[in-house]
């Protein structure tokens, strides 16, 4: 469209009869009284921001944020989140202890290790923080056009724009604020906006400006404008806006046709200047916004469980302790004449052995602190930065087209990702691309378009793949004599399903935008020679004249291209273009149409009168035009659902309707988005009577207006005569019904929440395999009512509830095992569902739904979906959108998944991870999801293991040392346990351990399911672990205070004293932990056998080193050379020690796999034998069973039709068999 001024070219508001009434009136003065209430009070003087830059009249900054933190609530905040972990209160508790005579350790030895980990992990969440700022700024630094003074406009920044400016927005720019229209390029001040970042909407809304405002349509004239509006205060509803207009001493009423939203943008439309009337998070899709939440995964929860009971166990053996230090303080200590304790001594009184008992807990309870791993938050925090890194840099995730990697926003829910049960998902830029293409169509009852759709094509390639393996199992079913009859049939009825189909050819893209139809019948002209031209004819007319578009000569390639309101008219026209039928011209009262008829090499400029022309909405799901051809003839052509003109056509115009009945319910299997066309011919005399009264409805003013043109309309829209039907592919992104298919197949449940309207959504439904032919469809809607009165809110209300407990009836009593239900419910129903007397009621029935479809719902509904679905079911629930509509679902969800497409970032910055298209959830879920979890559930596992292990061994050795708070090891081994010697190995289990392949985890989608299972950190897991972990401290302890007690150590005769009795446990315990690591990994590089062998290799080099300073090794002075080395004790104890703590692991895993395998070791074991090479149909069977049973998908699609054609198969083998016995 031309930059310039588009003037006399067309007076659109003519032909937007429903919502058009004459020139408004400028309401009277005392109106303005309507506004002075709570909730109305916002002034904005236009054109004069410098007002409101104090208060009263200072407002809120177009400055937005989405980030959790800022520079003076950081510390605060992030403190907070640290200190929410009871391991890091238990920390900061034994810290502050350290200060007194009570502690066993240095105040620096307890206080450097709480510092580091609370450091990392408050490191991380600035730099993720830091990353959402950075977001946030490329947002606030956009450039917008505002008027500066004399009519003068400069670029600012969006974060500087004040209510009050006057911004000039340029076609396909964003609006910076919410925008009171002034003015557009077209002379009636008209634009066309696209909603689809707010709503969901892909079709383009209108929006007029008052006619009062339409001078100001050039910069200049903005030099002395002044004007002031009185509107609501800010609120979250899209749909709704009251304020008025003072200008000239005179009030114009405001509605939401003429306000412009933030993140919609302007289509079609050169240009338009507005005023801002609210600015930054006053803007309703910022009110729609919530604030972003700070969530933590269901692992870290019961991880906070884990650390209560080892608490309560730290609790329990320190209060032993207690007890038998007070015991032996009263007993044994006067007694002991070699250490008393000095005079005045209150921590050590046999006269007060209670007091001595209880300062001797609070030693224990910092003695045994390593019961509780505090290096374990760290460790963690560095894995899942490390997971992090690895989704950002899957080159599997990226998008080649937009130049976009996955990215993880927020390392904290990665494992999550492993665990989802149900996935909430936008539609419109999510699961779609917002590209219609125009594929097939049914003309006079024949239908005509070989090329395939994309659901078509992915169900035949999955079919063809199933009946290659299943093929032999349906030949089994009948004798060897039918064998041949079978083939035949199989033949017959499997080609036709899958080789016709991808006649179009396989992924071949169509070379027109628009347009994918292949058809040589009615191609190039060859339309001139089939049966019912005259039919086919008007067909190609109502394709090129029944809409409501504008066309744009390119004057480059002198071709044109249509400004559509939807995608699907677009298409339409493009597609009859190619038939022959350009249309080329719109005035205010005519259509030109360039038809290549009667010849198709000489086309001809035809003009059609335009006399009226009635809207489509989504109440009346059609639309028609009137027009008068050049021999005089009127015509009401129509286009809508096919429900609806069916019901609409006259007994002679049935003529086609079985036949195009049928091929409407074929292009609804293939996902198709359909509509019926239908014409009527009128008289003069039959028409004028009409308009009169046309006309009087359309410029009557009232309340009852919009249904005197509704009943006026619907007298024309009768007595048609079918013509045909049109099918249009709504473009799916690349691999979303592939994707949908593999998260079926992984047991995932998918719901759509839409903005769009039903019929689209399940048009979509199709498309994407979450509907299907044979599913029954439960469609709960809210009763049509003329009142508003709380009794009648009450009969609707029942009524729903009627509804819901009907459906949930039906589905309890339904005995086949096959069948399967989707439930689809509009936002209005919606709306009484969600009431927290009928909430549960609803979710119960869409549990027991295999799909889930929510059309026309707002922000705040998605919202409340996700936490109804969350909350109801207990379960993990993931919500994915593009859109700043879907914000609200992102952030309540457990995981919020932003898709960074071209509509703006909001869904990205309120994410906690984004990729780029849909398909990419299948590898983000099934293979790092999958990865991510069961490395950190084993990671935390064996983190309590081996500190139990440890631990204990303290607790033992008290008993012996008369409960005195004496370590059994040197403080240098305790600091060394968690950070050198055992800190590698854990870490490079939960960065590269693997099960299986990320080609095996996408094989195997059923893998998937040991997540939401939770089987790897569930509490028989963690008790086994935590037993193992007693066993072990039980083995190393006991086991080496019997091969060194009372016997020689040393070639010289000495026995053991402490120092050497304690550095070969904790050589013990380092050996024992690092091959238990060994035997849990699955999966060995390089890497985890430098992390294991060389922590153990690194003990005896930091022993070495240790032990040549004895100003810090005081008690092991040259303790390995000279004393522990030459002992063969002390290798033989270290390797008996070592066996003896992990076979019954040994036994435990080898019985495992030998006799009860889990799904993975199966797979492991196919893979080591290398049997997916030398049997790959075994591999394909095994491949085959391992997922999920499903009534969603293509493959549930291709396994209903396998089924339909067994039934066949069976039923043909029957009759062949009687009619065997009857011969």
């Amino acid at each position: 469209m031309a930059k310039g001024r588009i003037r006399a070219k067309l007076r659109r508001s003519s032909l937007y009869t429903f919502s058009c009434v004459g020139p408004q009136e400028p309401a009277e003065a005392e109106s303005q009284n309507q506004f002075q209430a709570p909730g109305y009070s916002r002034m904005v003087y236009c054109n004069q921001p410098q007002l409101h830059k104090k208060k009263p009249l200072k407002y809120c900054s177009n400055y937005i944020s989405t980030t959790k933190y800022n520079i003076l609530s950081f510390l605060p905040k992030a403190l907070m989140e640290q200190f929410r972990r009871v391991a890091n209160m238990y920390f900061l508790a034994a810290a502050l202890l350290s200060f007194t005579g009570l502690a066993p350790f240095s105040p620096e030895s307890m206080i450097a290790p709480l510092v580091m980990v609370v450091g990392v992990s408050m490191a991380k969440e600035a730099l993720e923080d830091w990353r959402r700022f950075v977001q946030d700024t490329k947002v606030n630094l956009r450039k917008a056009s505002v008027h500066k003074a004399g009519g003068i406009f400069r670029h600012k920044p969006w974060m500087k724009i004040c209510v009050g400016d006057i911004v000039k927005v340029e076609k396909d720019q964003f609006f910076p604020a919410d925008l009171f229209l002034l003015s557009s390029n077209y002379e009636d001040g008209i634009c066309y906006v696209e909603t689809m970042n707010l709503d969901g909407e892909t079709n383009l809304k209108v929006k007029r400006s008052l006619e009062v405002t339409l001078p100001w349509d050039d910069d200049s004239t903005f030099k002395d404008f002044k004007a002031s509006i009185r509107c609501e205060d800010p609120n979250p509803n899209l749909y709704s806006f009251v304020g008025n207009l003072e200008y000239d001493r005179q009030l114009f009423p405001l509605d939401p046709s003429q306000i412009l939203l933030r993140d919609s943008k302007l289509r079609n439309t050169a240009f338009v200047y507005g005023v801002v009337i609210f600015t930054g998070h006053d803007s309703k899709v910022m009110q729609n916004a919530t604030q972003s939440p700070s969530k933590r995964s269901r692992v870290e929860k019961q991880m906070d469980k884990i650390i209560y009971v080892l608490f309560s166990l730290l609790v329990l053996i320190s209060s032993i302790s207690s007890a038998g230090y007070a015991v032996k303080t009263k007993i044994d200590m006067p007694n002991w004449w070699y250490i008393r304790a000095p005079p005045g001594d209150k921590f050590d009184d046999p006269q007060k052995p209670h007091l001595s008992g209880f300062y001797h807990l609070i030693t224990a309870l910092i003695l045994y602190g390593y019961l509780i791993p505090i290096s374990l938050y760290v460790s963690i925090e560095i894995v899942k930065f490390s997971q992090a890194m690895f989704i950002n840099r899957d080159i599997h995730m990226y998008d080649e087209e937009s130049g976009t990697p996955a990215q993880a926003r927020t390392s904290n829910l990665n494992e999550e990702l492993g665990q989802v049960d149900t996935i909430l998902s936008d539609k419109t830029g999510t699961l779609t691309c917002n590209q219609m293409d125009f594929l097939k169509c049914s003309i006079a009852g024949v239908a005509y378009g070989t090329r395939a759709s994309d659901v078509e094509l992915a169900a035949a390639k999955q079919m063809a793949a199933d009946f290659e393996e299943d093929g032999p199992d349906l030949l089994n079913t009948t004798p060897r004599s039918l064998e041949s009859g079978v083939y035949g049939f199989r033949e017959s009825e499997i080609e036709l399903e899958v080789g016709v189909t991808s006649s179009g050819g396989w992924g071949h893209k169509p070379e027109i935008k628009g347009f994918g139809f292949e058809d040589n019948r009615i191609m190039r002209g060859n339309w001139l020679k089939e049966a019912n031209t005259d039919v086919i004819l008007l067909f190609l007319r109502i394709l090129s004249i029944c809409h409501t578009a504008i066309p744009e000569l390119n004057e480059e390639t002198g071709t044109y291209t249509y400004e559509a309101e939807s995608p699907d008219e677009g298409s339409f026209l493009v597609a009859a273009k190619e038939f022959g039928f350009e249309f080329c011209k719109r005035t205010q009262s005519s259509i030109v149409v360039r038809e290549r008829y009667p010849s198709f090499q000489e086309p001809v400029d035809r003009e059609y009168k335009l006399l009226n022309l009635l809207d489509f909405t989504s109440k009346r799901k059609r639309m028609s035009v009137i027009v008068q051809d050049q021999k005089g003839q009127i015509f009401l052509m129509c286009k809508g659902a096919d429900s609806i003109i069916f019901d609409r056509l006259s007994k002679n115009g049935r003529m086609f309707e079985e036949a195009t009945t049928k091929h409407l319910k074929d292009y609804g299997e293939a996902g198709l988005r359909t509509l019926a066309l239908a014409y009527r011919k009128l008289d003069e005399k039959e028409y004028f009577t009409w308009n009169e009264e046309f006309t009087k409805a359309k410029t009557s003013i009232g309340a009852d207006r919009e249904a005197m043109l509704e009943r006026v309309s619907d007298t024309m829209e009768r007595e048609l005569i079918l013509v045909g039907a049109t099918a249009v592919e709504d473009k799916l992104q690349k691999g979303v019904p592939q994707c949908i298919d593999k998260l079926a197949q992984a047991g995932l449940k998918i719901w759509v929440l839409t903005g769009d309207k039903m019929e689209t959504a399940i048009n979509i439904g199709f498309a994407c395999s979450l509907l299907r032919q044979g599913m029954t469809q439960i469609c709960v809607t809210t009763p049509t009512s003329d009142t508003l009165s709380p009794d009648c809110n009450k009969v609707i209300k029942e009524n729903i509830s009627n509804q819901i407990t009907n459906a949930s009836q039906m589905v309890k009593l339904e005995k086949d095992p096959h069948a399967a239900f989707a439930l689809i419910i509009d936002g209005k129903t919606l709306a009484y569902a969600l009431e927290d007397d009928m909430k549960h009621q609803f979710l119960n029935l869409a549990i027991d739904c295999a799909s889930v479809i929510c059309c026309r719902v707002s922000p705040r509904q998605k919202a409340l979906v996700t936490r109804l679905v969350k909350e109801g079911t207990g379960k993990i629930t993931l919500g994915i959108g593009d859109g700043a509509n879907d914000v609200g679902m992102i952030q309540e969800a457990d995981i919020g998944i932003g898709i960074s497409g071209v509509e703006g970032m909001q869904a990205v910055m309120a994410s906690d991870f984004s990729i780029a298209q849909f398909r990419f959830l299948e590898r983000l879920l099934v293979v790092h999801g999958h990865w991510c979890y069961k490395r950190i559930a084993q990671m935390i596992c064996y983190f309590f293991y081996k500190n139990l292990a440890f631990g204990l061994t303290l607790f033992y050795f008290e008993i012996f040392a008369a409960f005195s708070g004496q370590s059994l090891y040197d403080d240098m081994y305790m600091i060394l346990f968690n950070v050198a010697v055992t800190s590698v190995p854990v870490i490079a289990l939960g960065v590269f351990e693997q099960d299986v392949s990320s080609e095996v985890c996408l094989q195997f989608p059923a893998l998937y399911q040991q997540g939401p299972k939770n089987l790897f950190f569930d509490w028989y897991r963690i008790i086994g672990w935590m037993g193992n972990g007693f066993y072990t401290s039980c083995i190393i302890f006991f086991l080496n205070v019997m091969i060194f007690y009372n016997q020689a150590f040393q070639a010289g005769g000495q026995t053991a004293d402490l120092a050497a009795m304690g550095t070969t446990m904790f050589t013990s315990v380092v050996w024992a932990v690092n091959f238990q690591i060994a035997l849990t990994m699955s999966h060995f590089t390089w890497l985890q056998h430098v992390g294991i062998w060389g922590s153990i290799i690194m003990w005896y080099i930091l022993l070495f080193i240790y032990g040549k300073f004895p100003s810090v090794s005081t008690g092991t002075f040259t303790i390995l050379t000279e004393v522990l080395a030459p002992a063969p004790v002390y290798w033989a104890s270290t390797i008996l020690v070592t066996v003896a703590c992990v076979l019954p692991y040994l036994g435990h895993i080898s019985f495992q796999r030998a006799f009860n395998p889990m799904d993975h070791h199966v797979i492991q074991e196919i893979k080591y034998f290398k049997k997916d090479i030398e049997d790959k149909h075994m591999w394909v069977r095994e491949s085959s069973k391992a997922r999920q049973e499903t009534k969603i998908g293509f493959t549930a699609r291709v396994d209903a039709k396998i089924r339909h054609l067994k039934g066949r198969l069976q039923k043909k083998y029957s009759s062949m068999g009687n009619q065997h016995n009857v011969s």
